[in-house]
């Protein structure tokens, strides 16, 4: 029983720092390439999961300190969208739209995953945390093909959350063992590789 926490905390903190890591590397990427490195209604459903699974159902430690880290990380992601963001939408949309179908984005994210947490019961997030990594995965691939280059993006960034998403698959999968996560997760990393793969094709063609 013990190895088997041991394995679960080796686990969780090997998911907690390859996700602050894939963060950090968003944030020096999109103030190196003035772009915004996730994708809108990704920031939203981040900073949502964070702010309940932290002040409303209350996490143990040490996943409350990586929460903490995650939200101060994503804050900043935020900040990054808002700015560069609205100067790549500013030729399609007015600012006042742009500020509101985010904060909008944002309200409808934080309601949803309420929702979905009292509906099955799920204080721990689990839900909500897998439908939307494999929600963001999807959407940095669009990302990378809307814009046809890797800007605001690396290779390193999809590989950290790679690694993420896969020690979190593992953990889960041991601890709960649930039909819907492993489908989840399997599509997850299926969706991670798929951007590495578009990531190293876009660097031969187009290297920097």
């Amino acid at each position: 029983m013990n190895n088997q926490e041991d394995l679960l905390s080796i686990l969780q903190l090997g998911m907690g720092l390859f996700w602050i890591i894939t963060y950090i590397l968003i944030i020096k990427r999109g103030f190196q390439d003035k772009k915004y490195g996730m994708p809108m209604v990704a920031i939203c459903a981040n900073i949502s999961w964070e702010f309940i699974f932290l002040f409303i159902f209350t996490p143990d430690d040490p996943q409350k300190l990586i929460t903490s880290i995650w939200l101060v990380l994503d804050i900043i992601i935020m900040i990054q969208y808002l700015i560069f963001g609205r100067k790549e939408f500013k030729q399609y949309i007015s600012a006042n739209f742009f500020y509101f179908s985010f904060f909008l984005t944002l309200g409808i994210s934080f309601l949803l995953i309420i929702a979905m947490t009292l509906e099955f019961n799920d204080v721990e997030g689990k839900y909500a945390a897998f439908l939307q990594n494999l929600m963001m995965s999807g959407l940095f691939i669009f990302l990378l093909i809307r814009r046809g280059n890797a800007s605001g993006q690396s290779i390193y960034i999809a590989v950290f959350k790679m690694l993420g998403t896969l020690f979190a698959s593992i953990a889960f999968f041991l601890y709960f063992k649930t039909y819907l996560i492993t489908i989840l997760a399997v599509a997850t990393l299926i969706y991670d590789w798929i951007y590495i793969v578009l990531l190293c094709k876009l660097k031969r063609k187009f290297p920097v």
